[in-house]
């Protein structure tokens, strides 16, 4: 929850924009403010208080304790200018938040956290349980001294600007139960899996003392603990459904078929005469795949009962991410924030090398970039898989959308089940022109690549013209260069035998940029030799216009088939 805190009546105007715009997230307090900022500091995980930031300083000074349990508070301004992420920047999400209120109030955020400022992710913001020295390390980052990173497990990181080997600072990535040394510092990640299997009423205390137990005698961190599996007839299981909510990790569970399914070395009789099974805690601790670091072992019990739970771990095979990136029609504004976002992310780039330069500025430090020229799109797609198959968090970037005519398809033809996809879609060239000119594609539209270099030229006007007979919009992308001349003519001839001389034709070349330029003539009057392979043409159909300079195509033909009536009257 987030305490709204004002003063004034304009403190309170911005005040309740934020709490109209966000009812189930934000509390306002109301009162004398002295108050209100010492109840909402106990109550609310985040604060947002419309005062001058000497003020809120004052009062929070006495309330502060610790910035990994402290509330983030962000201070707006009276005037609405400013939001100021003031403490808890990184642990209490001040930082995020002053840029989400910024966003609403068109305010300009103000982050001052040293890494935010440069670009490095802080070593506490990565997801990751973190320990040892996180503010000396985080200082070396900063100020480029060499620090090394130690990966005893592949897994996507964020890019971090680190020497590799050497250096007197460390980041270690391990889920081995080790100390931190001097000048270092042990992230978390989430690589282990506990299967877990049950007697009905086994005791919390003995499954959760069983798993401890495990973990600590193979020497691994509890804090890389993911998940505790089991089988679905244990899925409301009192003892494993209370011990994952103290340890506070999910409780994943599968069929009794699936388990059965996976080929463990400890099979039993029991649990296939109670659940289906031959393995509950092997099994499911291996269902997605993994090395099997501790085999079954069952639960002492002090009384010398027979035990009433069983564990098995497991080190789950960390999955490498692949983010196909659509950069737009090439405008810095019309890249979307999730482009952005999953740019900053992104350890490894990979993409043509006109494109890197476009977006350059945008990656964090550290970031490795594999750039390519033109023509190498299989090429660049096999490096992003199998960068991403190392365990890294790669961004593959393309003009546009990434799935139209760009690298997704490429991509996602050598990815398999072993990585995960994520697609980020991107403003197409298409679109980019067709706000330019107008609306030409209010109605049915399609759009087709001119270029036969991966597709016979049968084809294509096999295509052409089924969109020439459907009386359908048709953008062409790809449509002339010095090598393919005499393709657009032809195209451009298909569709004239279906549509009038004075069909609108919308040409746009390098839409959105400053070099940009654009025309709408007609299919008549379209000059082939004015476009090039930066251009987009637009064919209008039967019922698009020329209204005011503008393309436009109706969603229906209502208009159209009143003014034909019209005609027939005259």
């Amino acid at each position: 929850m987030i305490g709204l805190i004002s003063a004034t009546a304009a403190g309170a105007t911005a005040r309740d924009r934020l709490a109209a715009a966000w009812p189930d997230r934000t509390r306002v307090y109301e009162g004398p403010v002295g108050d209100a900022v010492r109840a909402a500091f106990a109550e609310c995980e985040q604060l947002v208080c419309f005062l001058a930031t000497g003020a809120v300083v004052r009062l929070l000074a006495p309330l502060l304790d610790d910035k990994r349990t402290d509330p983030g508070v962000v201070c707006v301004d009276e005037g609405g200018r400013f939001a100021v992420s003031l403490v808890g920047g990184h642990g209490g999400g001040a930082n995020e938040l002053a840029v989400e209120v910024g966003e609403l109030l068109a305010a300009q955020p103000v982050v001052t956290t040293a890494t935010d400022a440069v670009g490095v992710p802080g070593l506490d913001t990565l997801g990751f349980p973190v320990e040892g020295d996180v503010a000396g390390v985080s200082r070396a980052l900063l100020d480029g001294e060499p620090v090394a990173l130690e990966a005893e497990l592949a897994w996507p990181l964020p890019p971090l600007p680190v020497s590799g080997a050497g250096g007197s600072y460390v980041v270690r990535v391990t889920d081995r139960a080790v100390e931190p040394g001097e000048r270092e510092v042990v992230l978390r990640p989430p690589s282990l899996v506990v299967g877990v299997g049950a007697s009905k009423g086994a005791p919390v205390d003995e499954v959760l003392g069983l798993v401890e137990s495990a973990l600590l005698d193979a020497g691994l961190s509890l804090k890389s603990l993911a998940e505790l599996a089991t089988v679905d007839a244990k899925s409301d299981e009192p003892g494993i459904v209370e011990a994952a909510r103290r340890l506070g990790v999910p409780l994943v569970t599968y069929s009794a078929e699936e388990l059965a399914s996976v080929e463990v070395p400890n099979p039993s009789a029991a649990p296939l005469a109670a659940v289906g099974t031959p393995s509950v805690a092997e099994a499911s601790a291996l269902a997605l795949g993994g090395e099997l670091l501790v085999p079954k072992r069952k639960s002492e019990r002090a009384d010398g009962r027979p035990a009433m739970a069983t564990c098995a771990v497991v080190r789950r095979v960390a999955r490498g991410r692949l983010a196909v990136v659509g950069l737009g029609p090439g405008a810095r504004d019309l890249l979307t924030p999730r482009a952005k976002a999953e740019l900053r992310r992104a350890a490894v780039l990979v993409g043509l090398d006109q494109y890197v330069d476009q977006i350059r500025d945008l990656l964090r430090p550290g970031t490795l970039v594999l750039e390519s020229g033109l023509g190498a799109e299989e090429e660049r797609a096999r490096t992003a898989v199998a960068e991403a198959r190392k365990g890294q968090a790669v961004a593959l970037i393309g003009s546009g959308d990434a799935g139209v005519y760009a690298m997704a398809s490429p991509a996602l033809a050598e990815a398999s089940d072993d990585i995960d996809v994520v697609g980020v879609p991107g403003v197409t060239a298409a679109l980019a022109a067709a706000a330019i000119l107008g609306a030409p594609l209010g109605h049915d539209h399609v759009s087709i690549s001119l270029s036969d270099l991966h597709t016979p030229w049968e084809i294509i006007e096999r295509r052409v013209r089924a969109a020439a007979e459907a009386d359908i919009v048709v953008t062409f992308y790809n449509p002339r260069s010095r090598g393919r001349d005499w393709q657009l003519p032809k195209a451009l001839a298909i569709l004239a035998e279906h549509r009038e001389p004075t069909t609108p034709v919308g040409v746009v070349r390098n839409a959105s940029r400053p070099d940009g330029s654009s025309r709408l003539t007609t299919l008549a009057a379209l000059d082939p030799a004015t476009v090039d392979m930066m251009t987009v043409v637009t064919v209008g159909n039967t019922a698009t216009r020329d209204i005011a300079g503008r393309m436009v195509t109706p969603r229906g033909y209502r208009w159209q088939a009143a003014q034909a009536a019209e005609e027939g009257a005259k």
